[in-house]
């Protein structure tokens, strides 16, 4: 049943990817009216996320920022579909990078990177990444139920290079190559839910108490590797800026879960100021502590 539903669903996308970003958009205008206003797609994860988030907020204060929300979901799922076939020209024009200098230091020290980011604004574009460095660059992600449909992921993802490693793969991927010298860059979506009972700590994320995923921090501690910071923002629709955001170089000086910390400071920091462009329809908040 995947597989035929790959096959149906494979050519469709295809040929909505090499449309125009213009076509395209209007299609995400639909697709939100469709998914807000009549199919209601996780209306209520969304609003109940705002509500637990923001309680200083009023009802029409957190509805607005759910509108824009979906609104800016649509856009990336069809950013998302354009990026099976996008030339390497127009995404360097559509998500560029700040400071892709400041990896020079990096190059400079032979030292590897942990990259660590979240759910917010465009974290699809971000392979891109990968024609702007010299180290081995790679993708963490969670592998898909469909064979066929998680092939299309990473060969997606792997469009302009690069590797996208399984997440129970990682960890030996990157040993593997420290051991045998290979320097890496490794980019990890870290605002996650960990699942029930197999997380090592809690903290807070926009002040609520959750478990937190800590095998960045320990990986990076293990190995001596420098933990950066990927701030995305969106200027306007379709148009991303990307900027490294350097968080430690020295990882083993740094008590047992502060590397979390600041990963987690940097995000909310984002979040607070635009929470529009964050990943309301996440179920991030479900394992919280209940007063």
């Amino acid at each position: 049943m995947q597989r035929l539903l790959y096959i149906l669903a494979y050519p469709i996308l295809w040929l909505l990817s090499i449309l125009p970003m213009r076509i395209l958009y209007i299609k995400s205008t639909a697709l939100y009216f469709l998914v807000y206003y009549i199919v209601g797609y996780r209306k209520k994860v969304v609003k109940d996320n705002l509500a637990l988030v923001f309680p200083e907020k009023s009802l029409k204060e957190r509805d607005k920022i759910a509108r824009q929300f979906f609104k800016h979901l649509c856009d990336i799922i069809v950013e998302t579909i354009k990026a099976l076939t996008i030339s390497e020209k127009e995404i360097r024009k559509r998500f560029v990078v700040t400071n892709a200098e400041i990896l020079d230091e990096y190059y400079r020290k032979n030292r590897s990177i942990l990259l660590m980011a979240g759910h917010y604004g465009n974290w699809e574009w971000s392979g891109i990444l990968n024609k702007l460095m010299d180290f081995e660059a790679h993708a963490v992600y969670k592998p898909l139920d469909s064979k066929q449909f998680d092939a299309l992921v990473k060969k997606t993802r792997e469009h302009f290079g690069g590797t996208i490693v399984s997440n129970k793969k990682i960890v030996g991927v990157l040993f593997r190559k420290w051991k045998k010298g290979i320097k890496t860059l490794t980019y990890i979506l870290s605002d996650q839910t960990p699942k029930l009972g197999a997380f090592k700590h809690r903290d807070t994320f926009m002040d609520i108490d959750v478990p937190m995923f800590t095998g960045t921090e320990e990986l990076a501690k293990k190995l001596d590797f420098a933990v950066l910071y990927l701030k995305v923002e969106k200027v306007k629709r379709g148009y991303y800026t990307a900027t490294f955001v350097p968080l430690v170089d020295n990882p083993k000086e740094y008590p047992d879960f502060q590397i979390t910390r600041m990963f987690f400071d940097a995000l909310e920091a984002q979040i607070r100021e635009k929470p529009e462009y964050y990943l309301w329809s996440h179920k991030r908040w479900k394992l919280r502590k209940m007063d």
